[in-house]
């Protein structure tokens, strides 16, 4: 908590900084990676107050681990603008050995002498603060009256435990607070009891990093091969697939998407060896991967979208829509890998191994849907045709503004209502102008339709990205209105839509198809429940079922048609 709290503060700060100079006392994050990207953003870390260049409009960014009394005092001097970022948890335990301190008790801290946290919490226990690392050092202690222990919040329970039972051996009447975040305590056991049920241990996380490498020496306290690595990248070189289950944890400070494309990798690696039972789902994986799934599911919309406006779906249409879709995606899928700062999705390997081929066929893709469009007559092709520029333009810089805003992908949130919009108007008003174009509300049901289920779908999607978004500076829609807003928006999409469904219906703008299609916001509403990473499921599944959504849409016409043929 503590960890992402800081870097949210961060990145809202760079955000919003108007190029001020942003720096952190110390590497904000136990995590290199993380710190590479926050340098692309302008953030810095320094490790001496005298490093900080005090001209201007300067922010001094207090990470997690707290600093000392002396050290905030000589920060404030220099001038510079400070920015609390520390753990609410560590600033317990900072509050409860200054209160000590007052009293005349000698505060002993457990943890690590070296680390920042701990050097930060000395500082408020004036001069009778005292560090034990090991259970040998207590008999090291020096005869006191009154004694307050804590721990460091990272520190190992059982090694705390062993400490604090010395140390009341010597003073009973000493004052005794388990300072470790429970979140600490809760990882510590569930690696014990994985490594208990798996083959071998994956610990992810920073080799700088103490709480990291306290899960690696537990889990081989367990007796099960473990391996410490950063990135997925080291996965290579370990024999993973010797083993059958595989435990993972990670480090506090290691982020989400380092995390998800090592579950993600092993999960391919399982997936090869599980035999011909898996090869349907391994095919699904690789479509979803291409981008040829979601293709296929605009294929559904486009369908769904004729027979809302009572035409009989054009094979062309369904097609055109197809290539256009896995064209764009493509497309935008690699300039987006240009500037997303070596973040990578479960994607990134496929791409990087096939990109003459993706971008190849990615422009066959869209020659071949305007040459459909325009079989279809010049008011489809001119709005294919309008679409796919705009599109190309939407990472070019075009617009007027100053700053940050140059491009249609800078404004905040235009990434998810783009999609949306250029979905809707290939699968609801490309075949609305076949023919000569009458207004109705039919054409509008099914532009409303297309776009809440793209809308809805795309932006689950980025909630599953909002780590590595906020890091890249990627305003989406989660980025911009907050997790815990974006569902609600989305929840209140989804019922919007259905209400409309039902009501257009019951108006007799549109055939009872539309209350086959609540089946497809039923499927969303339990996806809803799915989105988050503790299902346990891979991105790549999560993904798919995100856009089995517009399967779904198909299957229903479908459904739709053979039950309306029955009954007639």
């Amino acid at each position: 908590m503590g960890v992402k709290r800081a870097v949210d503060i961060v990145l809202e700060i760079a955000q919003k900084s108007n190029n001020r100079k942003i720096y952190t006392y110390g590497p904000l994050i136990h995590n290199p990676q993380t710190i590479e990207l926050l340098k692309k953003r302008g953030i810095f870390p320094i490790e001496r107050i005298e490093e900080i260049d005090a001209s201007g409009n300067t922010i001094l960014i207090i990470r997690a681990h707290g600093i000392s009394p002396e050290e905030r005092k000589a920060i404030r001097d220099k001038g510079v603008t400070i920015v609390d970022a520390t753990c609410p948890k560590v600033a317990h335990v900072q509050s409860i050995i200054r209160k000590h301190a007052e009293q005349d008790y000698t505060t002993v801290i457990v943890g690590d002498r070296e680390h920042p946290e701990v050097n930060g919490l000395l500082g408020y226990a004036g001069a009778k603060g005292v560090v034990l690392s090991h259970e040998d050092e207590v008999k090291t202690l020096p005869a006191a009256a009154k004694v307050c222990v804590v721990a460091q919040t990272t520190q190992s329970l059982d090694e705390y435990d062993r400490i604090v039972t010395g140390i009341r051996m010597r003073f009973p009447e000493a004052v005794i607070f388990n300072t470790i975040c429970d979140s600490t305590e809760r990882r510590q056991s569930e690696v014990k009891d994985l490594a208990q049920g798996a083959d071998a241990m994956i610990i992810i996380g920073g080799k700088n990093s103490a709480n990291t490498r306290r899960l690696a020496e537990l889990s081989q306290q367990q007796g099960k091969p473990t391996f410490h690595i950063e990135t997925v990248e080291e996965l290579k070189d370990k024999p993973i697939t010797t083993f059958g289950d595989i435990g993972v944890s990670a480090g506090a400070s290691t982020p989400n998407w380092i995390i998800n494309r090592v579950v993600d990798t092993l999960t391919e690696y399982q997936g090869e060896k599980t035999g011909p039972l898996a090869r349907l789902a391994n095919l699904w994986g690789v479509a979803i991967k291409t981008e040829i799934y979601s293709a296929c599911g605009a294929g559904c919309l486009a369908y769904t979208g004729m027979l809302l406006q009572g035409m009989v779906p054009r094979p062309a249409a369904v097609l055109a829509m197809v290539l256009y879709v896995f064209a764009m995606h493509t497309l935008n899928r690699f300039i987006d890998r240009k500037t997303s700062a070596g973040i990578g999705s479960f994607r990134e390997e496929t791409y990087r191994l096939n990109e003459k081929r993706y971008i190849g066929a990615a422009l066959i893709s869209l020659v071949v849907s305007l040459f459909l469009a325009a079989t279809l007559g010049m008011g489809p092709f001119g709005l294919l045709l309008t679409l796919s520029i705009l599109g190309i333009l939407y990472n070019t810089p075009i617009l007027p503004f100053r700053g940050r805003w140059r491009r249609l992908k800078d404004l905040p949130g235009s990434k998810n209502m783009s999609v949306a919009l250029a979905w809707a108007s290939v699968g609801a008003l490309l075949p609305a102008l076949i023919d000569a174009p009458v207004f109705s509300p039919n054409i509008v049901m099914a532009f409303v339709f297309i776009f809440a289920m793209v809308f809805i779908r795309s932006s689950m999607s980025d909630l599953l990205d909002i780590q590595s978004d906020r890091l890249i500076g990627r305003e989406t829609i989660p980025v911009v209105i907050g997790e815990k807003r974006t569902r609600q928006l989305l929840t209140g999409v989804a019922l919007m839509t259905g209400m409309v469904l039902i009501v257009s219906y019951a108006l007799g703008w549109s055939s009872s198809l539309a209350l086959a299609l609540l089946a497809c916001l039923f499927y969303i509403l339990i996806c809803f429940k799915l989105y988050d990473r503790r299902s346990g499921l891979s991105g790549v599944v999560l993904e798919g079922l995100l856009e089995t959504s517009y399967i779904v849409t198909g299957a229903a016409a479908l459904l739709w048609i053979y039950a309306t043929r029955f009954w007639t």
